[in-house]
């Protein structure tokens, strides 16, 4: 077994190629309570999580690093701005996610997508007669970004980045950025490897993250994946979380399980043969996020968001 990395950002910072996703499910209940999994994993290795505005577990990452015992400064906290607070809402829902968490900066700050969504006060997500996010067609996301280059350079968030962004709205934010994106956290596993917006990110000096890194089932119990986890006597995640490292690429795999989290930061070296077959899966197939009977996914076509 060898030890998880730690990869280097364009900011110089060392984040760790393994996190723990901070999502806390649908309920109030749940959301309050996923303090409850974080200490654990936090107290068996895991120096990054990953959360965000939406997820509604900003309070509860807070609450656990403090329960951790470990110091602020020992962990890596990436949250992420909704897509509902793109433009004039930036800085109000940045102060809002510091005070969550319960602290005067964070490690990473994501814009979570890149379309805009109508801001309502009432709602998180405000649809339209439809059941359809109510999203701008005219992309927010160089405004935003604009903004989210300043609270960087006050230093309260040590690093910036995106999530969701394709190769073709990376293009479009480069017309205006002065800040290269340390990060581009994205849909990423053995059936969507994503060859083509690696490589362009790799010449950027962007660091991707894979989120629903381990595929779900679908590629959790894919036979070749099924295969190489006897092979290496390890469980088919860690074979997917080792792919995901030796590509370069961070994941952040949510778990509530104690000894899941703590296989999951124990990874194999894979053999460049099997590091093919595993590429080899690849067949351009999201599992998380995919459009739906509206030919949308949250409001945007594949078109727009450059899928």
């Amino acid at each position: 077994m060898s030890e998880v990395p730690r990869f280097k950002l364009n900011t110089g910072a060392l984040m760790p190629a393994i996190g723990l996703g901070g999502w806390g499910g649908t309920t109030q209940e749940a959301r309050q309570n996923a303090w409850q999994f974080m200490v654990p994993a936090l107290q068996s290795g895991y120096r990054l999580i990953d959360t965000a505005w939406c997820y509604g577990t900003e309070k509860a990452t807070g609450e656990a690093v403090k329960k951790s015992g470990i110091p602020r400064d020992q962990i890596w906290i990436t949250t992420k701005l909704h897509h509902q607070h793109h433009g004039p809402f930036v800085e109000e829902y940045f102060e809002d996610s510091l005070k969550n968490l319960d602290t005067d900066y964070v490690d990473l700050w994501l814009m979570h997508w890149p379309q805009a969504a109508k801001f309502d006060m009432d709602s998180v997500d405000p649809l339209d007669k439809d059941g359809q996010l109510i999203t701008y067609d005219t992309p927010l996301f160089n405004e935003t970004w604009a903004r989210m280059e300043k609270i960087y350079e006050g230093g309260r968030a040590k690093a910036i980045g995106v999530s969701n962004f394709s190769v073709k709205n990376l293009e479009k934010l480069f017309e205006t950025a002065k800040v290269v994106p340390a990060v581009n956290q994205v849909e990423l596993h053995p059936y969507l490897i994503q060859q083509d917006l690696k490589v362009y990110c790799d010449k950027k000096g962007i660091v991707l993250t894979a989120y629903a890194p381990t595929g779900y089932a679908a590629v959790r119990e894919d036979p070749t994946i099924v295969e190489l986890a006897g092979k290496y006597k390890v469980s088919p995640v860690q074979v997917i979380l080792a792919w995901h490292v030796a590509r370069g690429i961070a994941a952040v795999p949510k778990s509530s399980d104690a000894q899941r989290q703590k296989d999951n930061i124990a990874l194999p070296t894979l053999d460049p043969e099997d590091m093919k077959r595993i590429s080899g899966l690849d067949r351009n197939r999201r599992l998380c996020n995919y459009a739906n009977d509206f030919g949308k996914v949250w409001g945007w076509t594949y078109e727009q968001l450059g899928w």
